[in-house]
């Protein structure tokens, strides 16, 4: 039970870092809290109408990852997360590639969960945070048939309004999941190394 709880959660995490709003609904993004509660609900309602997406057409997720949502999340701070120290050591060229493969990863590596996604709705939780914080945490849950499952995002204020760089699901934060793994990976074979095993696991799920 617990396994597919992360399965399915890891799923909407994902989807909540790449997925794209109908372009009729602009996004609120004068507040932390608004602008998931309204991203939350547009997912949702999106993965439950569209069969191409719970049938996980990787292919669709990969298209609308670049078309609207991405102005919302900061993909090189979480990167920049999960490969740690390291990051600094990268070339532009490199953290480039980084970038690309990791976040190929997520979305290929999530995409069976939205075929999951039936009844659950989100339920904001209070936010803990004072009008002048540059930096928030969200806390919602998903809630269906099952126990509610808590899915906690952080947020910094931009120039052009709240972003979103790093994914809770069920007390685990995304960046932190791969970490430890990427960390080996550099020790034994270099940023490059660590770029062509990401490179590896793509190509391999995408030739399935």
């Amino acid at each position: 039970m617990l396994a597919t709880k992360r399965h399915l959660l890891a799923g909407l995490a994902a989807l909540s870092l790449a997925f794209v709003l109908p372009a009729a609904r602009a996004v609120d993004n004068s507040a932390p809290d608004l602008l998931i509660r309204q991203l939350s609900l547009e997912i949702l309602d999106t993965v439950k109408n569209d069969k191409a997406i719970q049938g996980g057409d990787v292919k669709k997720i990969n298209a609308l990852v670049d078309g609207k949502i991405m102005p919302h999340v900061d993909f090189q701070r979480i990167t920049a997360t999960a490969v740690g120290r390291f990051w600094r050591q990268a070339t532009p060229e490199q953290q480039k590639q980084l970038i690309e493969e990791f976040k190929t990863l997520l979305v290929r590596t999530y995409s069976g969960a939205l075929t999951q996604i039936k009844d659950q709705n989100i339920a904001m939780k209070p936010l803990r945070a004072s009008p002048e914080d540059t930096e928030v945490v969200v806390r919602t849950e998903i809630r269906g048939r099952s126990d509610p499952i808590q899915l906690d995002y952080r947020l910094y204020k931009s120039p052009e309004g709240w972003r979103i760089y790093d994914v809770n699901v069920l007390g685990i934060w995304l960046a932190d999941q791969y970490k430890n793994s990427f960390a080996q990976e550099i020790g034994a074979n270099g940023i490059d190394g660590l770029i062509k095993a990401l490179a590896a696991k793509n190509a391999a799920a995408a030739a399935k």
